[in-house]
């Protein structure tokens, strides 16, 4: 079975059809046209075009039946996150499930800051506006900064008095930018076929080894060499895969169809891979296209400060500059499209009749609003990820599932890494790259897992060599990622740490919570001999650990040691632990009778304790008296005995039933009693 069947059953989210929700998708997705060009440029040179085309074909052929499948099997927007919760269990799977939270709090922190960043690069290039900036607000990275922070902090107070995705506001977004870059693109295109010795020109280039190329991976001209750079700067161009996770993540906003059920909608399944498919074609063509226009329509040293044959850029007493993150920014660095639709380029208007100021600003406007859009959209994924499965876990604070301190703690964090990263796209990239990168790397090896448990036949058929395929693709893009520039893991690095550090923390102080959300029982018998017991004038409980004694003998120990008369009944309870890793139990109760005596068996519980706990505390809201549990003599003190109760929900079992009993009744006089006896 995928995802919890509860969650379907009553969407939270009101639902629409599927292509208003790709424009949601689309925020994030195609606002990367805002800076994929430029990036796509500064990282292959000439060769960006067909670097692009082996992004286009991982994207068609190797991501998008990728995703196809895991929105058949995470269809509530959880993602491989979701898929692995189900395929892993016990503690390495909750430090699993965390590592990736930390890697998904990268991809959606840095989404907003690169986005942010950009946004502010499309404002202070505007010439409209540069003109009347001061002097000093035209060199440096300080004004970029400061924009930037002035962004997020605007997000953050948005979200402070409360914020919700409209769909209707995203359509009208996405449709106007797509729009504006339909006729920006399309127009260079146009001008292409009218100019095809600028094609040749270009080509020229290509063929001779003028690549305008940093770090050419390998040396040489022709066919075969081409073709091997571009596969192995495929990984530069990362950023273009950023939408599969987006599109898995709004999901639950798709409508499906009538006979949809909460176990399989399948009306809602079809729907969001018709959504997966246009928008990767959407974006394919784009990328295409807008490499295209820009490589070639784009003077070189316009956006680049590479020469041709790939010599970094030198500083003032002539010595190269060999960090890429310090070069200077040429016009066109960061903002291609917009510096086309402006006509900055050289051929300006010859281009479109269009460009200029006018059009220009109206398209830095709609680039602004869309990278905005796409932080709030972040923002808001950071804002129901965190909550759906830190508590679920116990490994969240409680002001966690408050909005307002998630939103300062979060805007805290966007600011401190636009301090980090001066506010740089280009060095953002690689750490937006590595969170989105693990994360379909994560949901390629869900998949190939899954189907391997649920196929039938040989090991090897059971194996989906597509997926597989895929799988290690994308692993050698995140280790090309990681390798080439490392500040992405080490940003992820710090999410991570700051994650596991937080939730054991808060797992260890919450530990003491009754965490109970009520007993399943699954048959009549067990009802009334629940009922039953509950009623008696005085309920005396005994846990009872199978196989060391019989039950008889257990009873006159018991009697003996702790002095009960033999006309009170005993009521023994045995308690069988699922897994001690989870924080929120509701366990299986039935209750039987055996050797003559009454025996409640409860199962799937995660912790002993917290069980007997919860027994008595049940007990005691029925009749004057509450119930008594009997334990034997431990020699385990309870310090002892914490870490094998959080570890295996073990430890000081007495110590710990009447720590949980004070806190949850205050009430002495209803509080169920502890007693403790034995030699």
């Amino acid at each position: 079975m995928s995802d919890s069947a509860s969650s379907h059953a009553h969407p939270r989210h009101p639902q629409h059809f599927w292509l208003w929700v790709m424009c949601l998708t689309g925020v994030d997705y195609f606002s990367t046209l805002g800076y994929q060009p430029a990036i796509a440029y500064r990282s292959a040179g000439l060769l960006a075009p067909f670097a692009t085309v082996v992004l286009v074909c991982i994207t068609l052929f190797g991501a998008l039946p990728l995703y196809r499948y895991v929105a058949s099997r995470s269809f509530s927007g959880q993602g491989s996150l979701g898929m692995l919760a189900r395929l892993v269990s016990g503690w390495p799977g909750k430090i699993l499930v965390l590592t990736l939270l930390g890697f998904a709090a990268t991809d959606f922190v840095i989404t907003k800051t690169l986005s942010a960043a950009d946004a502010s690069q499309h404002l202070l290039h505007n010439p409209v506006l540069k003109g009347q900036l001061p002097d000093s607000w035209k060199e440096g990275t300080l004004p970029q900064v400061l924009v930037t922070m002035f962004f997020l902090m605007l997000l953050g107070s948005v979200f402070m008095r409360g914020f919700r995705e409209v769909i209707g506001l995203a359509v009208g977004i996405v449709g106007l930018f797509l729009v504006l870059n339909l006729v920006v693109v399309g127009s260079g295109l146009l001008f292409l076929i009218d100019h095809p010795e600028r094609i040749q020109a270009w080509f020229h280039n290509v063929r001779v080894g003028n690549w305008y190329l940093h770090d050419t991976p390998i040396r040489g001209t022709g066919l075969f060499t081409t073709i091997v750079v571009c596969l192995l700067l495929f990984p530069k161009l990362a950023l273009g895969l950023s939408g599969f996770e987006t599109g898995i993540a709004v999901m639950p906003l798709v409508k499906g169809e009538e006979g949809d059920t909460a176990e399989q909608p399948t009306g809602r399944i079809r729907n969001t891979r018709k959504l997966l498919l246009t928008a990767a074609c959407i974006m394919s063509v784009m990328l295409m296209s807008s490499s295209m226009v820009v490589t070639i329509l784009i003077p070189p040293g316009d956006i680049t400060p590479v020469s041709a044959t790939g010599e970094p850029p030198v500083d003032e007493a002539g010595k190269p500059i060999k960090n890429p993150e310090k070069w200077p920014s040429p016009p066109a660095a960061g903002r291609a499209l917009a510096y086309l639709a402006h006509g900055e380029s050289p051929d300006g208007r010859k281009i479109c009749g269009l460009f200029g100021s006018s059009f220009g600003t109206l398209y830095d406007f709609s680039t602004i609003l869309i990278l905005w859009f796409a932080g709030a959209s972040a923002m808001a994924g950071l804002l129901n990820i965190v909550p759906q499965y830190l508590p679920k876990y116990g490994m969240a604070p409680e002001w966690a599932s408050a909005i307002k301190p998630l939103v300062l703690m979060f805007t805290s964090i966007n600011l401190l890494v636009t301090l980090i990263f001066r506010a740089n796209v280009e060095a953002q990239g690689a750490a937006y790259a590595t969170g989105v990168l693990v994360l379909m790397f994560s949901d390629g090896l869900s998949s190939v897992i899954d189907i391997f448990r649920n196929r039938k036949g040989s090991r090897w058929q059971r194996l989906h060599k597509g997926y597989i395929i895929i799988t290690f693709v994308l692993l050698y893009t995140l280790v090309d990622n990681i390798i080439e520039k490392s500040a992405g893991i080490k940003i992820a690095a710090c999410f991570i740490l700051t994650i596991l550090v937080l939730s054991l923390t808060s797992r260890i102080l919450r530990s003491r919570e009754l965490r109970f959300k009520g007993f399943v029982i699954p048959d009549v018998t067990s009802k009334l001999l629940w009922d039953a017991i509950r009623h008696l004038e005085a309920s005396i409980l005994v846990p009872h650990r199978p196989g060391q004694r019989s039950l008889e003998e257990k009873e006159a120990i018991v009697r003996k040691e702790h002095r009960i008369p033999p006309e009170l009944m005993i009521t023994f309870i045995e308690v069988e632990k699922s897994d001690p890793s989870e924080f929120i139990q509701q366990p299986t109760l039935r209750i039987t009778q055996q050797e003559g005596k009454y025996v409640m068996k409860i199962s799937n519980a995660a912790s002993i304790s917290h069980t007997l706990a919860a027994v008595a505390l049940e007990m005691s809201k029925v009749g004057d008296r509450p119930p008594e549990i009997h334990f034997g003599w431990t020699e385990e003190s309870p310090m002892s005995g914490t870490l094998g109760f959080l570890l295996f929900g073990e430890g000081n079992v007495p110590w710990m039933v009447r720590e949980l009993l004070r806190r949850a009744e205050p009430d002495t006089t209803k509080r169920p009693l502890i007693f403790i006896a034995g030699q």
